[in-house]
């Protein structure tokens, strides 16, 4: 048995320890558009899915501290709409510039030399380097506390050939990138184990 010690909840603890035990995490890269056509984009690191099939995604926000929404939350619940962009290698530096904080009428796709490519379904554009994305429309959203929880429905998925391997998107082929404790990241490669 190994050795621990109890530490009790409080807000000088809580971030790094449930940031880290639950790791690595995926990264929903969001973009939206607000109630002008402005578009935003940024990383969430809190995101995941909750149903697979009819497909739902989720991912929450934190507030800013001045106690309002985040531009990608709140654009998303007022519009209804927003796109996950599959983070991969070759975009993280990318990706990580998109999570600095700008006003709202600027865009993080310029910010960050992104190119975006209109979307099928949804108003919000996409990633044009993302091999993955997904346009989605608001299934619900809720308050927890200081965050704001977003659910919202698969209703197109974008995949580039080169991560498909006969019609089928292939895991070898998409290196996702994952958020640690801390200031980290990881690289998802499959493991050689065979689950029972």
């Amino acid at each position: 048995m190994k050795e621990t010690i109890s530490i009790e909840p409080g807000p000088a603890v809580d971030g790094r320890i449930i940031k880290t035990a639950v790791s690595p995490r995926p990264i929903a890269w969001i973009s939206t558009v607000d109630g002008d056509g402005g578009t935003n984009l940024a990383p969430f690191s809190s995101y995941n899915y909750v149903s697979s099939s009819p497909p739902v995604l989720v991912f929450h926000s934190g507030d800013k501290a001045d106690g309002t929404q985040k531009d990608t939350a709140r654009n998303a619940v007022e519009t209804e709409e927003f796109v996950v962009n599959v983070v991969t290698e070759d975009v993280l530096t990318q990706m990580d510039k998109t999570a600095d904080e700008l006003p709202p009428e600027e865009s993080e796709f310029d910010y960050a030399d992104l190119e975006s490519v209109p979307s099928e379904v949804v108003t919000p554009p996409r990633v044009a380097d993302s091999v993955l994305s997904m346009e989605c429309t608001l299934y619900d959203s809720m308050r927890v506390y200081d965050r704001t929880v977003v659910l919202g429905d698969v209703v197109r998925f974008h995949a580039a050939e080169e991560i498909l391997t006969d019609g089928k998107v292939d895991v070898n082929k998409v290196t996702t990138i994952g958020r640690l404790g801390g200031p980290y990241y990881t690289a998802g490669n499959p493991l050689d184990f065979e689950m029972n």
